[in-house]
């Protein structure tokens, strides 16, 4: 095999290789059925509550998430008919200590896994909840290993006071848009690689021979 040819072909397995390693991007959006429970207390006197959202997707979902489990801090301040609340993964963002919580999108072999950070305005007249957030994506399963991003929502429910599921729910739609990013793998050299170096390795050494032989 002609030396140049041996170099071409190497040289483009190399670019091929480094054109691989770019990322992933998933954009989607899934819309949920979604139940939110608000309790139990967690510190009376900075009026924070346990706060879980549960949802199951309506219809078929991308990647398989068909639900997910939504677990935050909740924070609630009473100005007369309305409740303003904010909410976070992170209690040391209401001053408190506490662990990280977490949001798990999931149902099947892909699962996605963050944090979020959202508020809502709960009117007590109307018995609505609308409400809105970001989740950071810290990881997932699947497709989505390593994944990173941000899932970005919009919540509207109506108050449950008389449900079991816990202190207080409510019940809504929520719409979750999503901007995922996972890196590509970037695959082992190919032993092709290998035969391609030990050709080029073998023609300097003919080249090498050719010139001594030519010396005498």
């Amino acid at each position: 095999m002609p030396v140049a040819l041996t170099l071409l072909g190497f040289g483009s397995n190399v670019q091929k290789v480094t054109a691989q390693t770019t990322e992933n991007i998933y954009e989607f959006s899934i819309t949920y059925d979604a139940l939110a429970i608000f309790g139990p207390v967690f510190n009376e006197e900075k009026n924070i509550l346990d706060v879980a959202v549960l949802g199951d997707s309506i219809g078929d979902a991308p990647f398989g998430l068909t639900k997910f489990d939504s677990r935050t801090y909740g924070q609630f301040d009473d100005r007369g008919t309305q409740i303003f609340s904010r909410f976070d993964a992170d209690p040391s963002v209401f001053g408190v200590e506490g662990n990280l919580r977490g949001d798990r999108y999931f149902g099947g072999s892909n699962e996605l896994f963050g944090r979020a950070s959202d508020s809502a305005v709960i009117d007590l007249v109307q018995q609505t909840i609308v409400g809105g957030g970001i989740i950071n994506v810290t990881g997932g399963t699947g497709i989505f290993e390593n994944a990173t991003g941000l899932i970005t929502f919009t919540q509207e429910d109506r108050l449950t006071p008389s449900s079991t599921d816990g202190p207080l729910t409510s019940r809504g739609v929520a719409v979750l848009n999503f901007s995922i990013r996972t890196p590509q793998r970037v695959p082992e050299p190919a032993a092709t690689t290998t035969l391609v170096t030990l050709g080029v390795t073998g023609a300097a050494l003919l080249l090498r021979r050719n010139r001594r032989r030519g010396n005498f």
